[in-house]
């Protein structure tokens, strides 16, 4: 039987129980967002003992189902002051649901200063002191880690950054060859799990799709449909696999939506020299280690991850993704692949967010810090400032928004104090929207209107006018938390938009799976559910609907090349969760 495990940091005890038929149906976002609404006081402080971080599989995860190892983790934000769900790929997820944990709930603090390590297994739970470990960058404490407790366990791990209690540190994921570079990165979480004194979480179990099916010849058939759709649809069978999803660099930079220095323009003139097609050229021509079409964990077929070698063929970063190669690349005006890898890796083994990060530096290189371009500069705030602690350091990892208080910077892409990704919205109207109205602060993935804004998958709206942008964000807000509670890679959302039978799919192998009915309708009724938890949760903890904006500079300053604003209304972004 699954099972919640408990574990409590101010008493260094972890403990199973049964789990509550009230979650009997949910998993990933649905179960992070349940639980913390259950159990936080809205308006406690996000690094305080009384907050909990919660760790959650999908409903999918740990099955056979294609693309569904996604890790779900949720906790009160310190970047937002938001319920928050992070989520990551890597090879943890499937191994905690096949350990047949469908959360982990990390609650309490040490009452003394210090660090330690979470170990889970077959055999039970163990807390043990951290050590040496305490200060530790990801790659070099992801290697000790393989080398004390076995190659193949499942990590997930903070950095210095966490350590410190930085609100935009994440946490880490390793994948199948232990690179740390998969990460539930936004909203801070990283720094909630190091105010628990948590340095890591062990996973030793070699299995990784054992999590129950109750009707395994019905979970075949559905399963089969979906693996059809993912490998038809000429997105995630062509596109993705080939070049990664900075395939996106040169798209967006066409559709004049690419955020360049700090949000000022929308096309980068160096801007096919940090794309997806520039990297499949490393790969070819420097052979080594580079790889595209990488798959994060076991059982992907979409395979978007890569490998980016250096000069010598060597690994630079694993992976570089279209928004950290867009953040720490366009945004910050530095069109050189190596340096972009070279900040990439360096986030990933201090413990920060790529895209908080990278849209920090751009607010710093506007309010003067450094120039745009600097990539030297940039790099020597992350492994000087941020990995050492330095004041300085402490302003990056804060993120953009005090980043830009600081530096008295106007144009500061934010909401909710979380920075903006790789699409600028005066350029891609709907996902602007998404932007306004998340319940996590700005947050692409929350419902990915650029699908149907630039891609066309699901229909078109256009991106450069207002109409219909609210109707999209609200669609795709709902689909979207269904699918992070399903465990599915968001990116199986491209054919679940565009092929008829590819959702009817998902609903069958949910029923397949939990033994019960559940339909489409069941499906979406459940992404509502998820957005009517969560926005509870933010509305006690005293956001409004005037929070669901868009900064001032984005109606005013108009976005070259197209000479646009966003001009979606207040009214208008106020109906958006009237559902």
């Amino acid at each position: 039987m699954e099972k919640l495990l408990r574990v409590d940091m101010s008493n260094l005890e972890a403990r199973f129980e049964d789990l509550p038929d009230k979650y009997a149906l949910l998993g990933g976002r649905a179960m992070t967002a349940a639980i913390v609404a259950d159990e936080v006081a809205p308006t406690v402080h996000p690094l305080s003992e009384r907050n909990k971080l919660v760790f959650a599989p999908g409903i999918l995860t740990g099955t056979t189902a294609p693309s569904s190892g996604r890790l779900s983790v949720g906790a009160k934000s310190p970047l937002t002051g938001t319920i928050k769900e992070s989520n990551a790929g890597g090879i943890s997820a499937q191994k905690l649901a096949s350990l047949g944990i469908r959360a982990l709930v990390v609650e309490g603090k040490p009452a003394e200063k210090g660090f330690y390590v979470l170990v889970l297994s077959s055999e039970g739970a163990r807390i043990e002191p951290a050590g040496d470990l305490a200060g530790l960058g990801c790659y070099e404490l992801n290697r000790r880690l393989w080398e004390k407790y076995g190659k193949n366990s499942g990590l997930m791990c903070i950095g210095p950054a966490g350590e410190a209690g930085m609100p935009t540190a994440g946490v880490s994921t390793n994948d199948r060859e232990n690179h740390p570079g998969r990460y539930a990165g936004r909203g801070g979480l990283g720094a909630v799990m190091g105010s628990k004194g948590l340095k890591a979480i062990v996973l030793l179990c070699d299995k990784v799709f054992e999590a129950p099916v109750a009707e395994p010849e019905k979970f075949k058939e559905a399963q089969k449909l979906l693996s059809k759709a993912i490998l038809e649809h000429p997105v995630t069978a062509q596109a993705l696999p080939a070049f990664g999803t900075a395939v996106l660099i040169n798209i967006l930079n066409e559709a004049g939506g690419l955020p360049t220095k700090n949000f000022s323009a929308g096309r980068f003139e160096e801007a096919a020299k940090t794309g997806g097609e520039a990297m499949a050229e490393f790969c070819k021509t420097r052979g080594g280690k580079g790889k595209m079409g990488h798959g994060c964990h076991p059982g992907c077929i979409i395979r978007c991850s890569n490998i980016i070698p250096d000069e010598k063929g060597e690994v630079a970063c694993a992976p570089v993704e279209y928004e950290s190669s867009w953040a720490l690349g366009a945004n910050c005006g530095i069109g050189d692949l190596d340096t972009i890898a070279r900040l990439n890796y360096l986030c990933n083994d201090v413990g920060l967010d790529t895209i908080e990060t990278g849209v920090t530096i751009g607010v710093l290189m506007e309010g003067g810090l450094l120039a745009f371009g600097d990539g030297s500069g940039a790099i020597a705030l992350l492994d000087t400032e941020v990995r050492n602690v330095t004041p300085l350091g402490r302003i990056v990892g804060a993120g953009a928004a005090v980043a830009g208080k600081t530096f008295g910077v106007v144009r500061v892409p934010v909401v909710k104090s979380q920075g903006m990704p790789a699409y600028d919205p005066r350029a891609v109207k709907g996902i602007g929207v998404t932007y306004a109205t998340s319940t996590m602060g700005a947050d692409h993935t929350a419902g990915y209107s650029v699908a149907t804004n630039i891609l066309k998958v699901g229909g078109f709206v256009d991106p450069l006018q207002a109409e219909g942008q609210v109707d999209l964000a609200r669609n795709l807000q709902i689909a979207t938390a269904f699918v992070d509670a399903s465990g599915l890679c968001l990116f199986t959302a491209f054919p679940l938009l565009d092929i008829d039978y590819a959702l009817p799919a998902v609903a069958d192998m949910y029923a397949a799976r939990l033994g019960r009915p559940f339909t489409v309708a069941d499906a979406l009724e459940a992404g509502k559910e998820v957005l009517r938890v969560e926005r509870k949760f933010n509305e006690a903890a005293g956001f409004t609907k005037a929070h669901d904006r868009l900064p001032d500079f984005m109606k005013y300053e108009k976005l070259l090349p197209h000479d646009v604003v966003f001009d979606v209304t207040d009214e208008e972004l106020d109906t958006v969760h009237n559902f």
